[in-house]
């Protein structure tokens, strides 16, 4: 058994000493959500059953960005059962790779099958605006470590994991069909995942370009490693909030990611509330 497993199994027994305290010890949870910078108050539609603030679970890393509450809310969508990540970690703020993927496979212990991400991005396609929410079809992951290397954790999934479909094509449809049903515009692309914290430069981005990415940000793909290589059913949405370096006329601010992920969160609520529904239907 490897050291990264038995601190993601002591940060289980937490969690589950803090759900037996809090009355909801049979809680187990169909679908994993993660909500990305300024998209916490998809939180505020769920039916509540408990709350755990992330610094109460030994072990598990605490965000420290604006944006990213740190909370995990375990509670219902429409009957469907869900616990979420209201902000998460990222390699930026310091932390190991296996602690930023630590929640992910935190959330496949406790039962999650199903996981759906979110992030804020800056938007590469030219057929992007900022206030879109992008359909991931794919990620590009190579320009950051991954979150596999070291011994393999048996216990979780094999050495070689393979990746050609871990934005799984069912639940994109379902995906479509719903943002078709709402009228909400949905343009698809590939997000690219680089480091941070700084913004990249126009160089960067067009290096991206041309490797196919339509968005890049600064989260997602490792945490789609670590939940595919446990055999999680995957999807991913990204908010563009703003149009990525050497594209905008304007310098970039995490201001003005935060605004724009305001701006679309209306629909990024009424689009995933609808979505979770549908895969409880499939699950």
């Amino acid at each position: 058994m490897t050291s990264v497993y038995q601190k993601l199994l002591k940060c289980k027994e937490s969690v589950d000493n803090l759900m037996k305290k809090a009355g909801i010890g049979d809680f187990r949870p169909l679908v994993a959500v993660v909500l990305g910078s300024g998209l916490g108050d998809f939180a505020d539609g769920i039916s509540i059953c408990g709350e755990i603030d992330y610094a109460d679970i030994d072990g598990f890393p605490v965000s420290t960005v604006p944006g990213h509450d740190g909370r995990l809310i375990l509670g219902h969508v429409g009957g469907v059962a869900v616990v979420c990540m209201k902000g998460r970690v990222h390699l930026y703020e310091g932390y190991d790779i296996t602690d930023v993927v630590l929640p992910i496979r935190l959330m496949g212990l406790m039962g999650a099958e199903y996981l759906i991400l979110t992030n804020a991005s800056g938007g590469i396609g030219a057929d992007l605006k900022a206030g879109d929410l992008m359909l991931i079809t794919d990620h590009i992951a190579c320009f950051v470590a991954n979150p596999l290397t070291g011994a393999n954790i048996d216990e979780l999934g094999t050495r070689f994991p393979d990746m050609s479909t871990v934005y799984r094509p069912e639940l994109n449809d379902i995906i479509r069909d719903m943002a078709a049903k709402l009228t909400i515009r949905l343009p698809e692309g590939i997000y690219v995942q680089a480091g941070g914290p700084s913004f990249e430069s126009p160089a960067e981005i067009r290096m991206f370009k041309q490797a196919g990415a339509s968005a890049v940000g600064m989260s997602t793909a490792i945490e789609a490693i670590a939940a595919n290589h446990m055999g999680m059913k995957i999807c991913g949405i990204s908010c563009v909030c703003n149009l990525a370096a050497g594209l905008s006329p304007t310098p970039l601010t995490h201001d003005e990611v935060q605004e724009a992920a305001n701006e679309a969160a209306p629909r990024f609520k009424q689009l995933l509330m609808e979505v979770i529904k549908e895969i409880g239907k499939q699950g």
